[in-house]
């Protein structure tokens, strides 16, 4: 099966794939160019500071055995970990927490790693604020160029084992049963990035995605959906034409390409209807012509055959049947330019089928095998009666011809959403796979039908299609399993 993709879901395909690129390469740089813990400490440091104060002011006016469910309310709030520690890392309140060796060595006053040096400076006097002493006098983390690391300020982290976000927030404490200041370290740990919201609230960040996704829709679709109606108008023109139904046009106002490709097929299907017109009108005229002289000869022949000796009279009626049979093509070429010179925009009428059908049999008489009509309620269509006629004709004399010693000759009628189907089926030997395309081209003949017995002008069937189109309608064929040809006349139903 050959399956088709539509250009329009390539676009919005591609778009997307456009989309998730751009993604793709700002997480990339989100987490190579800028470290995690420097996008938590822009965009979470001023979310965080606010809710440890409130915590802070809360454990400093409490005794210490009820901070740890100070900490367990905000950890139920915002679904992350609070742990307070001294400032020799030991767990003053909150949930158990062993801090991560990455966290450790960052932490003043731990150990260090990466060539920082820890120098614990002297004790603070008496009268130093609660946070500690200037550079000068307080301990902490030094950097290899010098100076302290600040303290005050929240510190993020992001570590592997385990895996999550980590916050530590220097908290001055005071206890109630302790008259000296002391120093703590609040640490808050969330697996998730977001932590309930306390590192980062998401949905602002979803809603300008949203709204990104929203304004490039919208700035990308009409111009895909402008491409896509001109392909597909263009499209379904090429389709008529190739059917041989040339009154089509398309949109040429665009300027570019697909605009000069509009105006080319409007230049094609009028040539190319210019054409076959001048054609179909020479055979007629050509047909036409012929008819008489024909008529002349045969009445001749007829004359000369009552006159000559009777051994003679084989080879006149061989002669006649010639005359004959070249009548006939001349008279299929006049119905098939006739059919095919009919005004496009021809008044169609009201047809009957079934009575229509009921006499189209009785003129052609029986078949062999016999013919059989599938009951259907009364149908009416919209059609030219004379031609509508020639083509279901044409087709059950065909059936008859190729199949109607093979058995059964079947004409069923059925609606189709606002169409309705006509099918002349039968059992016969039906038509090679590969000619089946070129059914109803002009003096096409499949070879199981070019004998001089059965075969005909070629003209049969593209009679049948040229009445068809002038019908409004259309033929398909196709061959029937195991055996058998089905002929399919597809017509709008005639409304009430």
């Amino acid at each position: 099966m050959n399956w088709r993709f539509p250009l329009y879901a390539r676009f919005l395909i591609w778009f997307g794939l456009n989309l998730l690129l751009l993604a793709a390469v700002l997480v990339a740089l989100v987490r190579t160019e800028f470290r995690i813990e420097s996008l938590l400490s822009t965009l979470a440091a001023d979310r965080v500071q606010p809710v440890a104060d409130v915590i802070v002011s809360e454990l400093r006016s409490r005794p210490q055995e009820q901070w740890s469910g100070i900490l367990k309310r905000f950890e139920e709030a915002y679904g992350a970990r609070f742990s307070l520690l001294d400032d020799r890392n030991e767990l003053l309140a909150g949930a158990p927490v062993t801090l991560p060796e990455v966290v450790r060595n960052r932490l003043p006053g731990m150990p260090p790693r990466g060539g920082t040096e820890f120098n614990p400076g002297p004790p603070p006097n008496p009268g130093d604020p609660p946070d500690g002493p200037g550079p000068e006098r307080r301990g902490g983390l030094r950097r290899p160029g010098g100076g302290p690391r600040p303290g005050a300020a929240p510190l993020f982290f992001r570590t592997r084992e385990p895996a999550g976000y980590w916050a530590v927030i220097r908290a001055p404490l005071t206890p109630p049963e302790s008259g000296r200041p002391s120093m703590g370290r609040l640490v808050v740990f969330s697996q998730s990035l977001s932590a309930g919201g306390l590192f980062l609230d998401p949905t602002p960040w979803l809603w300008a995605a949203g709204l990104v996704l929203t304004l490039s829709a919208l700035w990308w679709i009409p111009f895909v959906s402008s491409i896509t109606r001109s392909i597909r108008q263009m499209t379904a023109a090429t389709e008529r034409i190739a059917e041989g139904r040339f009154d089509i046009q398309v949109n040429e106002r665009r300027r570019d390409e697909l605009g000069r490709l509009g105006g080319a097929i409007n230049r094609m299907s009028v040539r190319l209807s210019s054409f076959v017109t001048g054609q179909k009108r020479f055979l007629g005229d050509a047909a036409h012509e012929l008819c008489s002289p024909l008529a002349r000869m045969e009445m001749a022949l007829g004359i000369l055959e009552s006159r000559v000796d009777a051994s003679d009279r084989d080879y006149v009626g061989d002669v006649r049947d010639e005359v004959r049979h070249m009548s006939r093509l001349v008279d299929e070429l006049l119905q098939f330019s006739k059919a095919g010179l009919r005004p496009r925009d021809s008044v169609l009428q009201t047809v009957d089928l079934r009575p229509l059908i009921d006499r189209i049999l009785d003129r052609e008489g029986p078949a062999p095998e016999g013919i059989t009509v599938t009951p259907f309620p009364p149908l009416a269509v919209q059609a030219q009666p004379e031609l509508l006629e020639r083509a279901i004709g044409n087709l059950v004399r065909n059936a008859i011809r190729y199949a109607g010693k093979h058995g059964q000759i079947t004409l069923s009628a059925a609606v189709v959403g606002s169409h309705v189907h006509l099918c002349i089926a039968d059992v016969g030997p039906g038509v090679p796979a590969t000619d089946l395309a070129r059914l109803g081209e002009p003096f096409f003949r499949p070879d199981t039908a070019r004998t001089q017995e059965t075969g005909g002008t070629g003209l049969g069937l593209a009679i049948v299609r040229t009445c068809m189109e002038a019908c409004g309608g259309r033929v398909s064929f196709e061959n029937r399993s195991p055996q058998g040809f089905l002929a399919t006349l597809t017509l709008d139903q005639a409304r009430p």
